[in-house]
């Protein structure tokens, strides 16, 4: 009895703490990392002031989850796009709208993450969460060009797609005018294109 009762508490544990996850990720969209504050939290999760240092070591810690979470939301439209793409130019055309959700790429998204890459700045626990992201954008990137392409060659054509990547959406935070995701798509994809080549570019699009 004694421990389905811990059992119960611990899932009633994990679904607040998702939901105080979960309610952080709203406010961040809205607000960004400063707008993030205990009160805040708690009060968009419906719960009592005071409450979030119960289930979280503190409010950093909330933060980094709900970071992660949110970057979770943006791998799975990837990992989606993924799984149906027949040939190797289709999985990285995935990636590119992946990495540009058409309900996503708006101006408080784009601001949010903004606020992260300053925090991540200055923060060592950001900047690492950073780097795993571009990590998993190299293994992405890899499965749809190598061993077409020689490691050495991709990662020079990375660095240029990472630019853009993060570029495009700095640019989408200016405004509500600044870009639209139909250009921020198509200036990847152009941009792939004429870095990659036009032999490899048709190597891609018959390869599974």
């Amino acid at each position: 009895m004694a421990a389905k009762s811990k059992k119960q508490k611990t899932r009633i544990e994990d679904i607040r703490r998702i939901e105080l996850i979960e309610a952080a990720h709203r406010i961040f969209l809205r607000e960004g990392l400063k707008g993030l504050t205990t009160t805040r939290i708690c009060h968009e999760a419906g719960m009592s002031q005071g409450i979030l240092t119960y289930y979280f070591k503190d409010k950093d810690e909330v933060l980094f989850e709900m970071v992660r979470f949110a970057n979770r939301l943006l791998m799975d439209a990837v990992v989606v796009n993924l799984r149906q793409a027949q040939t190797r130019w289709d999985r990285l055309i995935a990636i590119i709208e992946g990495n540009f959700p058409e309900a996503k790429f708006n101006r408080d998204m784009a601001n949010a993450w903004i606020s992260f890459y300053a925090e991540a700045a200055r923060s060592p626990r950001y900047a690492r969460l950073q780097q795993l992201f571009y990590k998993r954008l190299r293994s992405n990137v890899m499965s749809a060009l190598f061993p077409l392409w020689p490691k050495s060659r991709i990662d020079h054509f990375l660095y240029g797609f990472a630019a853009m990547l993060d570029g495009l959406w700095l640019r989408r935070g200016h405004s509500d005018e600044a870009i639209s995701y139909e250009l921020a798509r198509t200036q990847l994809v152009e941009y792939s294109e004429k870095m990659l080549g036009e032999d490899m570019v048709s190597k891609l699009k018959v390869h599974r």
